[in-house]
């Protein structure tokens, strides 16, 4: 049942990272203008723009829906673990920057990215924290092999 959980929390992930990837990638002065959507401009709120930097903010996005994705479909173990501790590395590093960069953003537009960016990095370690243990992993034979 953890494992299921992990692998739906995993493909999450994934579909998220991959829909904000080709925004950012395809569209990049939109997605800057735009993002997060619904009225906000939380992105917008660090100028200048800057194309190279949003495309490549896509590319970021894109390369980790292809990390993610790829246990979520086929688990193992620590594909999922190294998916998850890239995810929680690139979570930590964007959250410790917001937390002390606030840009334009006041009220409920920063207390909503910060909360998106919490949110972000506290997913990824739960379902680290869930993932099962090699002693929930199918028995190994003698010779080291799982039985087939």
């Amino acid at each position: 049942m953890r494992q299921v959980i992990v692998r739906l929390g995993l493909a999450g992930m994934a579909v998220v990272h991959l829909w904000w990837g080709l925004w950012a990638y395809a569209a990049p002065r939109h997605f800057f203008s735009t993002f997060p959507g619904f009225g906000h401009h939380w992105t917008a709120a660090y100028p200048p723009y800057n194309e190279h930097l949003t495309a490549d903010l896509g590319a970021t996005f894109l390369t980790l829906a292809v990390l993610l994705a790829v246990p979520a479909i086929r688990y193992r173990r620590a594909t999922a673990r190294l998916a998850l501790a890239g995810s929680i590395t690139f979570n930590a590093l964007h959250l410790g920057f917001h937390t002390l960069h606030h840009g334009t953003l006041t009220g409920i537009d920063l207390a909503g990215s910060l909360f998106t960016l919490v949110a972000g990095l506290g997913v990824p370690v739960a379902l680290l924290l869930i993932a099962p243990k090699e002693g929930h992993l199918p028995h190994a034979t003698s010779s080291g092999r799982a039985p087939s």
